[in-house]
């Protein structure tokens, strides 16, 4: 059994993955302040992992998001809107020394190639050559996937494999799609992203109008990187990702717009013109991310 950590800008959550099982078990999870002081991120974090019943030596694997020196384990958060109190923090290292049994290794990943990685070898992806993957949370993460491994470069591919480096309209994408940019949108000061979804299925034209301008502007200036990358799957992840009733229609219309229109699960696209593209949203249990962060953790060489 591999101890993972999946840390993200609301939660952290801690669990123990056997790979040949792809079984995830003594999964905990507690909320995070993502802008909180750093020593009090990391005692939460540290209070997550030590429920655990991880064997003293272990190798962990911890699935974060950027930027982050993630060979080093090293915080590199700066004016992304989370985790501006750890930057610089050697994260490696207050999981090596603080944890109630000591790990003999932390391996950390990117959280949106964990998430890919897990749906791809486990999960809604799996079978796909090519696939991309996007987180939707308190931010915009993404990974790009050929043949079981993660690119960075390459046709379609944003610069290191990071939507959140693209714009819309000359502007960020996190300025559009992210909480802050859906709450600053919204304009409701009492509200949270949930909120404006139950709105939002309760027929208010106003939640109707931002979410679905977020989520089909994603969709268009997504849909031309899809189709050069030749993805025939898009997953899709994240707290956001919850209310796929609301992001589904939304991202498909946007897609189309951008050239990658995804395929109906009931149709078949026409013989030889070009495969199937499927649109999917995480697999039910949300185990993708300690997946993936299990497979970092059993194949980095301790040495």
């Amino acid at each position: 059994m591999i101890p993972v950590l999946e840390i993200g800008g609301t939660h952290v959550t801690a669990a123990l993955v056997d790979l040949r099982a792809g079984r995830v078990t003594g999964r905990t999870r507690k909320p995070l302040d993502a802008d909180g002081a750093a020593e009090d991120i990391l005692d939460v974090v540290r209070c997550c992992a030590d429920g655990l019943s991880a064997p003293p030596g272990a190798r962990w694997g911890v699935a974060v998001p950027g930027p982050f020196d993630y060979a080093r384990g090293v915080a590199l958060f700066k004016g992304v809107g989370k985790f501006d109190a750890l930057y610089g923090t050697d994260v490696r290292a207050a999981l090596l020394h603080g944890l109630r049994q000591r790990p003999g290794d932390v391996v950390f990943l990117n959280d949106a190639h964990a998430f890919l990685t897990g749906e791809w070898s486990t999960g809604t992806v799996r079978g796909h050559r090519r696939a991309v993957g996007i987180t939707l949370g308190t931010g915009v993460g993404s990974a790009f996937l050929a043949d079981g491994r993660i690119c960075e470069h390459g046709p379609g591919v944003p610069p290191e494999g990071r939507m959140d480096l693209t714009e819309i309209d000359g502007r960020p994408l996190e300025d559009t799609v992210s909480r802050r940019a859906i709450l600053a949108r919204y304009g409701d000061p009492a509200a949270d992203v949930h909120d404006i979804a139950d709105r939002a299925r309760a027929g208010e034209e106003r939640a109707l109008r931002v979410l679905a301008d977020v989520f089909t502007g994603l969709g268009a200036v997504l849909g031309p990187r899809l189709l050069d990358f030749g993805a025939t799957a898009l997953v899709v992840g994240g707290s956001m990702a919850r209310s796929w009733d609301l992001v589904a229609p939304a991202l498909s219309a946007g897609l189309a717009t951008g050239g990658w229109p995804p395929d109906d699960s009931r149709a078949e696209s026409a013989a030889g013109v070009r495969p199937p593209r499927a649109m999917k949203p995480a697999g039910p249990a949300g185990d993708a991310a300690l997946v993936g962060a299990a497979r970092a953790a059993a194949v980095r060489d301790p040495g």
